[in-house]
This record gives structure tokens, C-alpha cells and sequence, in this order.
């Protein structure tokens, strides 16, 4: 009874998450996850659990009986939240007099026992842009005869009398502000008290002796070697492109500054994304991102008829009259005008979608051409603390100098008539000459010339594409290798070497790519679904290295995680553009919370390539049992930490949640997924309650159903379900 209401609980929340696509979050809050008969199937499944906790005497097992307790405690502390809980929000406007009243979600007010004002609110901006780094309030609080002054911004939260005040809003002239407002002194503190517990038995779990996990690691059957496979390699070629400047001339506009993207970064940044954006790669017919851009932009009469615009839909394809899937710009008119107008207005979402994808090409080559896109030009405005970046196309201020403006209007036109000359000497020295204007008009807000550098070598050094290819191919050999022999035979000892060479020098690659974009971002990246891929990719590398001398699957394994994760990374964002943090994600808890959740999933995709295999072997071998049992057993093995790591991420996360809106858990899609993860994986822990889990086949079979629940939880909830985790 106590499993299956975990399970029907599991059932419901999947339910709920497509429910909730149709009807609306407040729909679900309101009749699922917030209704009476929710709340008493979860304390029912709370009492049932602790009953048969105590029937099966694991008080006798310590660690193991905490361990389960602290879940009980996280319930019980989202029990009293839910009962004496209080949210709220309140709207405060400079100038205004103090108020102790405040709104309830559902509309009724209730009264604070003391007042607070709003003294002034503050909009910061990261350096030299446009784009928020946080919003500060500055209140006063009026509690009879004494005063407090306090300070709201995101991830620093004001208490004052077991009240919590958060920063959710503001208004668009910059007096008002809007507070999240949350009273909850007990269920909090019950919660984070399990939340404690919780990682304390984790960790001492791996170390607990005669624990399960301890007998799996001396299991015999991990004393076993490694497969190795061979390399492939492949060559590109180029055809006849369109005029274009040189490569190295062209490169010296990418060492230009532009704001581009709510930051300055170097043009040539710019450039990647536009030819990633049009063709879906950032190189064309072997030609760099930096001269198509330039092409595009002097040889306008030139590309116009390239066709390298990509084209999703052969429905769209066939309004364009093109055959195949790239075009032309002069394909998206004809003598009735522009040809998608109808497309853009209509009912079939597919079409129009395709057709919205198609519009944006069409609108950035515009851009382009016209040069709104390219803002190079800074000016300081004489009462503002912040450099304005203007294109030659903008309206430039009155209150700028008559040499400045001329400067402006005309230095791209006259790098136009030295590239219609070919007088690529003097095209060299115009760029040099707005650069130092760049360097002069806003030394500050341009990067530091090594961040810049950096920036440029991150996109010089962007293999990711054929990296995953490579990566595919060599897992998939040396996974058929390892199906059609043996298990019992060891492969070469310098081959094995080489393949360990090999995903070295894949760590090696990632690290140094992930770093740059550290460096270049000022932040861990990890905050969108590429970033998060890519962690992905280097977790299963690492781990390949790690597991390598005692399971022989960890290279193919490995190699295979590695490439899919990177292919998804490119099929989500061909160029993934590197922006400025939004404020409340700049908490190091986000990172920490996102680190822990990834290598669970790669562990839990260990874990399924694992079933796979030994489904594989035992339909074609099927006198190797002792090979699946080996499989079994390392399966078993990385459950444990998996779970482990994806119960820490949840809570990491609510702590996280809590600091940043003031609500540990806000049913949120993801955070319903992610739980039923966890819920599903964790009852494969459970094998001397669950027979069933005894049994490889089974278990190897349950590794590859579950993984669905990851696939849900990361691409489902990205793409399909929506809510506020979505990269999508």
C-alpha cells in the first residue's frame, strides 16, 4: 500500500503536467496539487511509509532509517506550509504613505502588523549596456514609535518579524515596486531541517560498512576489462561562393566592438550567429562567418540571389518555389509582393511557425543591409553614466558634436568606396581608425582586450559539430564490437590505451571550451539548454575515464552520451548566443543546483545504455548470462549515487526558489518531473521490498522505461510542456 501510493501519486502529477498545458498553472495549483484529496493521499502515503518502516525494523539500520525519515520531515514541513503558510504580494510607489496592508493569491487582503514605505528603487545595469543586472529596493519599515531600513533585491530577501520580503517586479518609470510578501516561521525551518538530513545520511551512506552499495562494489563480477574500437575520419569541400572580401581583411571587422545581444562583444561574435542563423551552420561554401557577414553587407546586389537561407517545411518550400531547402532573399518576393503574408496569418500552426522562422532571416539580412544592426558607434551622453551604442542608421542625438556625427554617418560609406576599389590597404586602416574610436569614446564599457581575445578564440575553436560526429561514430563501432564478441576476451592493451588518449583529449577540448565561456560570460554556464548539454557531454566523458578499468561499456557508453548530448546541443541552438545573467539567475546555488542534476542524468543514461545492452546480448547470446549479471550489478551501482545526486539537485533547488521568489516549491513542470524521477528511480532501491528489482532482466528493462522520465523532464518540459524552466 505505502509504494503504491507513491505510485498513484506519480500517476497523477504526470496527469496534472499535461492537464496543466491545456488548462493553465492556477487551474492544476487550485484542483490538483493544492485540493484536500491531494494533500490527504500524501499523508496518507507519509503514515503508510512510516508503518511499514517500522514493520520492516529499519530503526535497526540507523543510518538507513534517518535517511527515510528525512523525506517524512520534508513532508511534514510542506504540510504545516501548506496550513499556516501565508504568500502575498504588495505594490509600493515612491512618494506614497506607508501601508500595512497586503494582497493574498486569492485576491483578499490581509494586514501586516506593522507598515513599510518605499524610500526609492534603484534599476542597475551591467556595465557599458542596457541590459538589468538587478533591481533594489530601499524601504522603510514603521513599527509604532521605531523605524527599520531595509534593502530588497534579487537573491537578498528582507526579514523583519517572521515576514520575508522578495523582489518580483517593478514599474516602468522606475518609482514603483512590486514585493512578494511570505510568512511561513514554522514549515520553513521543518523543511530545511530534512533538507539537512537528508544530505547528512546521503553522504554518510557511501560510507556506511555492510551497506548494499558496499557488497556491489566488491561483486566479482566488476572485475572485468575493456573493448576497444578504431577511428574514422572525414574531409570537407568547398564550391564557387559568391563576391566577398578576403578572409583576413574581412577578419579585421571582427575585431570590431558591437553591441549586440544586451552586451558589447566582438563583431565577429555577431557575424557567427548571423551565418548560423541564415544557412544553420557558421561557416558557408568555405567562406568565414566574418566575410559572409561582410559580403552580405558591401555585395548586397551579389548574395541576394545566394541561396543559402534556410527553410523549414516543404510546405513553405513550395511557397517559395524553391526546390530544396535553402533560398534566395529574392525568392521571398515575386510581382504580387511579399510571398509569406499569408502564411504568416495562418491557422496551421506548423506553417506558420515555419513561416515566422523564415520572416526573422528575411527581417536580419534587412537589418543587415541597412546597417541597423551593426551598433559600433558609442556616445556618452552628457548627463548619463551609461555609453549609448548607435548603428549608421539610427537617429543620433542632437546634444553630439557636429565631428562625431559626421564620423558616424560616414565612416562605413567610406569603407564602402574602398572596398568597391579593392583598396584593401585603406579598408584595413578605416576599420583600424573606428575601433580606436570604440576604445576612445567608451574605454570602460569594452571588454578588457584579453576577455576580448578570449571571446574570439571561443568562436575560432567551436568543433563542436564534428566532435559529436566523431564521437557517434566511434561509440557505435566499438558498441557493435562489444555486442559481437566475447565479453571474456581482452582487447589489445596499446588500443585501449589509444581510446583512453582519445576521450582525454575530448575532456581536455570541453574543459577548455567550457572555461572560455565562463570567462567570457562572467558566469558558470549553465542557463540555458546548450550550456547544460554541453555539461552533460563533459560529465559523460569524465565518467568514462573514471569507470573505464572497471567496466569494459564505460568507452562506448561513454563516447555515445558524449555525442548525442552535443548533437542535441546543436539541433537546439545551431549558435548558442552568449548573454547577460538575468538577475535572480545569479545565485551560485543555480549552478551548484544544475552541476548535481546533470551528472544524475548522465548517471541515469549510463544505466539505460546498460539495460540496452543486456537485452541485446541475451538475444544474441544468449548463453552470456554472467555478462548481464555483470551489467546488473554495475547498473545497481550507479543508481544509488544517481539518486543520491538528482534528491540533492530538488532540494538544492527549493533552497534556491526560496531565497530567490519565496516558495520552495511552486509545482512548476519541471519540478514536478524532476520528482517523478526521482520517485521512479527510487523504487528500483528498493529490491528487498520489490522482488522484482531482483531479477536483471527486469531491472535492465525498468533502466530503459525510466529513462523516459529524464527525456520528459529535460526535452518534454523544454519544448513540449513549457512553464518557467523552460530553455525553450
Amino acid at each position: 500500500m505505502a509504494f503504491s501510493s507513491l505510485g498513484l501519486i506519480t500517476a497523477i502529477m504526470m496527469v496534472a503536467t499535461v492537464v496543466e498545458k491545456q488548462q493553465g498553472s492556477d487551474f492544476v495549483r487550485e484542483h490538483i496539487y493544492g485540493a484536500w484529496w491531494m494533500v490527504a493521499l500524501w499523508g496518507a502515503s507519509a503514515l503508510l511509509s512510516l508503518f511499514y518502516i517500522i514493520k520492516q525494523q529499519l530503526y535497526k539500520q540507523l543510518l538507513t532509517f534517518a535517511l527515510h525519515l528525512s523525506f517524512l520531515l520534508i513532508l511534514a514541513g510542506a504540510g504545516v506550509t501548506y496550513l499556516l503558510g501565508i504568500q502575498g504580494r504588495v505594490h509600493l510607489r515612491v512618494g506614497e504613505n506607508a501601508t500595512g496592508e497586503f494582497a493574498l493569491s486569492d485576491g483578499q487582503t490581509q494586514q501586516l502588523p506593522f507598515s513599510i514605505q518605499l524610500q526609492g528603487f534603484e534599476l542597475q545595469y551591467y556595465e557599458g549596456t542596457f541590459a538589468p543586472m538587478d533591481y533594489v529596493s530601499h524601504i522603510e519599515v514603521l513599527d509604532g514609535t521605531q523605524t527599520h531600513e531595509g534593502v530588497i533585491s534579487m537573491n537578498n530577501i528582507f526579514r523583519y518579524r517572521g515576514y520575508r520580503f522578495y523582489q518580483s517586479g517593478y514599474d516602468r518609470d522606475g518609482k514603483g515596486t512590486s514585493l512578494a510578501i511570505s510568512y511561513d516561521p514554522y514549515g520553513i525551518g521543518i523543511t530545511y531541517s530534512g533538507y539537512a538530513m537528508l544530505l547528512a545520511t546521503m553522504l554518510a551512506f557511501f560510507f556506511q560498512r555492510g551497506s548494499t552499495l558496499r557488497r556491489l562494489l566488491r561483486h566479482p563480477a566488476l572485475r572485468r576489462g575493456l573493448l576497444t574500437v578504431a577511428v574514422l575520419a572525414s574531409a570537407l569541400n568547398a564550391s564557387a561562393t559568391p563576391q566577398t572580401l578576403p578572409r583576413d581583411v574581412a577578419a579585421e571587422f571582427g575585431n570590431l566592438h558591437i553591441y549586440y545581444n544586451d552586451r558589447i562583444c566582438p563583431l565577429q561574435t555577431l557575424a557567427r550567429d548571423f551565418t548560423a542563423k541564415l544557412y544553420g551552420k557558421t561557416s558557408y561554401e568555405g567562406l568565414t562567418a566574418e566575410q559572409v557577414l561582410t559580403g552580405w553587407f558591401f555585395y548586397y546586389d551579389d548574395w541576394k540571389h545566394e541561396p543559402m537561407i534556410k527553410i523549414k517545411g516543404s510546405a513553405m518550400q513550395d511557397l517559395l518555389q524553391i526546390e530544396g531547402q535553402y533560398a534566395a532573399l529574392t525568392d521571398f518576393t515575386d510581382y504580387n509582393g511579399y510571398r509569406i503574408d499569408e502564411a504568416l496569418q495562418s491557422g496551421n500552426d506548423a506553417l506558420r511557425r515555419n513561416a515566422e522562422s523564415a520572416n526573422e532571416k528575411f527581417n536580419l539580412v534587412s537589418m543587415l543591409c541597412t546597417g541597423s544592426l551593426l551598433k559600433i558607434y558609442p556616445y556618452n551622453e552628457p548627463d548619463s553614466e551609461q555609453s549609448v551604442w548607435y548603428s549608421l542608421a539610427d537617429q543620433l542625438p542632437r546634444t553630439m558634436p557636429y565631428e562625431q556625427w559626421l564620423f558616424i554617418g560616414n565612416s562605413l560609406n567610406l569603407v564602402a568606396e574602398q572596398v568597391a576599389r579593392r583598396d584593401y590597404t585603406q579598408v584595413t586602416t578605416l576599420v583600424d581608425k573606428i575601433r580606436q574610436y570604440q576604445l576612445r569614446e567608451a574605454p570602460t564599457a569594452v571588454p578588457e582586450p584579453w576577455l576580448f581575445r578570449a571571446e574570439q578564440l571561443y568562436n575560432e575553436s567551436n568543433y563542436n559539430r564534428p566532435l559529436a560526429m566523431a564521437c557517434l561514430t566511434l561509440g557505435i563501432i566499438c558498441f557493435m564490437l562489444f555486442v559481437m564478441c566475447d565479453g571474456a576476451k581482452r582487447p589489445m592493451r596499446w588500443l585501449r590505451f589509444a581510446l583512453l588518449a582519445i576521450v582525454g583529449c575530448i575532456v581536455a577540448y570541453l574543459t577548455f571550451h567550457i572555461a572560455l565561456r565562463w570567462m567570457v560570460s562572467g558566469h558558470v554556464p549553465l542557463s540555458n539548454g546548450f550550456e547544460t548539454m554541453q555539461f552533460m557531454a563533459w560529465c559523460s566523458v569524465v565518467l568514462t575515464l573514471l569507470f573505464a578499468n572497471r567496466f569494459r561499456l564505460a568507452l562506448p557508453f561513454g563516447l555515445l552520451l558524449c555525442g548525442f548530448t552535443m548533437l542535441v546541443a546543436m539541433m537546439g541552438e545551431a549558435t548558442p548566443k552568449i548573454t547577460q545573467l538575468m538577475p535572480v539567475l545569479q545565485s551560485p546555488l543555480l549552478s551548484i543546483h544544475v552541476v548535481v542534476i546533470m551528472i544524475a542524468y548522465t548517471l541515469l543514461a549510463f544505466t539505460m545504455l546498460n539495460g540496452l545492452t543486456a537485452l541485446i546480448i541475451r538475444r544474441t547470446r544468449p548463453e552470456a548470462e554472467q555478462e548481464i549479471e555483470s551489467l546488473y550489478i554495475l547498473s545497481r551501482l550507479m543508481l544509488y549515487p544517481a539518486v543520491f545526486l538528482l534528491a540533492a539537485g530538488i532540494f538544492i533547488g527549493a533552497v534556491w526558489a526560496n531565497i530567490s521568489w519565496g516558495r520552495y516549491w511552486g509545482w512548476d513542470p519541471k519540478e514536478v518531473w524532476a520528482l517523478i524521477t526521482m520517485l521512479v528511480y527510487a523504487s528500483a532501491l528498493h529490491s528487498q521490498s520489490l522482488g522484482w528489482f531482483r531479477r536483471p532482466i527486469f531491472f535492465h528493462t525498468f533502466c530503459i522505461v525510466a529513462f523516459l522520465t529524464v527525456i520528459v523532464t529535460y526535452f518534454g518540459v523544454n519544448f513540449l510542456l513549457g512553464g518557467m524552466h523552460s530553455y525553450a
